[in-house]
């Protein structure tokens, strides 16, 4: 598909782990407009429709957050107003300039009292201040009507920023042993993975809504979308330090939550069904294990 000069995609959060990724994969389908925090401040709505209203995207990919999910036991406005307010902001400016949303959300959402895989219709029930936030930025997303895709992801790493690859590398590199947690079970996403299957559904939406705007409006709606499988932290871990095969490998020894305790509580159960995103969109995530190495081996 060759770029079109007038359609502009309006990517927030860019920076970030997944934002960065999506700058990389989405060229070619656009113009691409970026602004770093200095030029679009998430916390200042004017600022939000500021921004909006001067590019007129025809997408707006809603990549940043706030993801301290300790620190927001204590800033919990912080926590609000980036991800619940901005997102009602950016949903509302959508809707007046006819631009598609797509946002980004958590695990979190869940409980994680349930002993089966979560899927998009089951309750949400956050247990701490930033699955909250982010369950808010999603109901007013889907109460302004707007045309959009809520993508909720989990365990998201990569080779930039603050994530727990990066935190096992660190440490590794430190200590002979780690205790980490094992009673906590979910799907370890490469933020790479996550940008090109969002880029592969923007392609499919521009391919098939060049004349009107039902293609995403009959798939507007909430979508799971994690590397298939599943680990605890520990597991992941150990997968890091496997497929790094360095010289000094440290042990790693499997802990209770409860030996490890956070400021936010934590579900037990973050695995998502990707049955939907699959059957919409035909998307085949990778196994995580396949991620992990593709990760590291390129990074």
């Amino acid at each position: 598909m060759t770029t079109s000069p007038d359609r502009t995609l309006l990517v927030t959060g860019s920076t970030g782990q997944v934002g960065f990724e999506l700058v990389r994969s989405l060229q070619g389908l656009g113009r691409i407009v970026a602004p770093h925090r200095h030029e679009l401040d998430l916390t200042n709505p004017d600022d939000i429709r500021r921004v909006v209203r001067m590019t007129k995207p025809a997408l707006i990919i809603n990549a940043a957050a706030y993801t301290a999910v300790d620190l927001a036991e204590d800033e919990e406005g912080a926590a609000q107003r980036i991800n619940g307010d901005a997102p009602e902001i950016l949903a509302e400016e959508a809707r007046q300039v006819n631009a598609v949303l797509i946002h980004f959300s958590t695990d979190y959402v869940f409980d994680g009292t349930k002993s089966s895989p979560y899927v998009e219709t089951d309750a949400p029930n956050p247990q701490n201040v930033y699955g909250r936030s982010k369950l808010a930025g999603e109901e007013a997303i889907v109460a302004s009507r707007c045309a959009h895709l809520i993508l909720r992801t989990s365990w998201v790493y990569g080779t930039r920023g603050k994530n727990f690859l990066l935190t096992m590398q660190r440490l590794g590199a430190q200590q002979r042993e780690l205790r980490v947690v094992a009673d906590q079970t979910g799907a370890p996403t490469w933020s790479r993975a996550i940008a090109v299957a969002t880029t592969h559904i923007v392609s499919q939406g521009i391919a098939s809504s060049a004349r009107n705007h039902e293609w995403w409006d009959e798939r507007s709606g909430i979508y799971h979308l994690t590397s298939r499988g599943a680990t605890s932290w520990a597991g992941f871990a150990e997968a890091i330090f496997d497929a790094e095969q360095r010289e000094f490998r440290p042990g790693v020894i499997p802990i209770l939550s409860s030996e490890y305790p956070t400021r936010a509580q934590r579900p037990a159960n973050s695995i998502l069904s990707n049955k939907k995103i699959s059957s919409i969109f035909g998307l085949n995530m990778e196994n995580w294990q396949d991620a992990l190495r593709l990760c590291l081996e390129i990074s």
